[in-house]
């Protein structure tokens, strides 16, 4: 009966992985990267560098350059072992760190760069007087304000604590 559920676990952690890191991909990182992260969130212990090639089938280039790409993110840690030379790997677990960690990423490298061109063209297009200018001017000044004050809720809403984000969608929701 144990290898039953064995494999039905390994199953189910392996559709998990590949899940991931297609949704990945739709977070602004690349599918081994997530699927890294994925196989970690779900391993009992910290791996090494070549225990995560093992797993997911990927050169050692790739597992270091998105190893320590995910540690830069802070969504991995570094574990040192006792009489170890190698580093181990830990994923952050809590859903609630991931999700700040990640919105937090994806305003920084997507929302915050956007603003900036936004902010440059109402800029440069301020005082132009003919309709199209015109037109174009309040366009980007409203495209601006509104970038602006979602970049500030995605700042609010990483800044809360679980618990209190919860309720107010709640709120929000109901």
């Amino acid at each position: 009966m144990k290898v039953k559920a064995d494999d039905r676990l390994e199953q189910a952690r392996e559709e998990f992985i590949a899940q991931w890191g297609a949704m990945g991909t739709q977070w602004g990182i690349n599918r081994t990267m997530a699927q890294i992260h994925a196989l970690l969130m779900t391993a009992a212990e910290p791996m090494s560098t070549d225990e995560v090639m093992e797993a997911l089938e990927i050169s050692r280039g790739n597992a270091h350059a998105n190893l320590k790409e995910l540690v830069a993110w802070g969504l991995l840690r570094v574990v040192v072992k006792k009489g170890e030379r190698r580093e181990y790997f830990e994923a952050e677990k809590d859903v609630w760190r991931i999700f700040t960690v990640v919105a937090r990423e994806r305003k920084r490298r997507e929302i915050d760069p956007a603003l900036e061109v936004v902010r440059k063209c109402a800029e440069e297009s301020r005082g132009i007087t003919t309709p199209e200018g015109r037109a174009f001017h309040e366009q980007m000044r409203q495209l601006e304000e509104f970038v602006e004050f979602a970049s500030k809720m995605a700042d609010r809403v990483a800044m809360m604590k679980h618990g209190f984000a919860i309720q107010m969608a709640a709120k929000l929701l109901g």
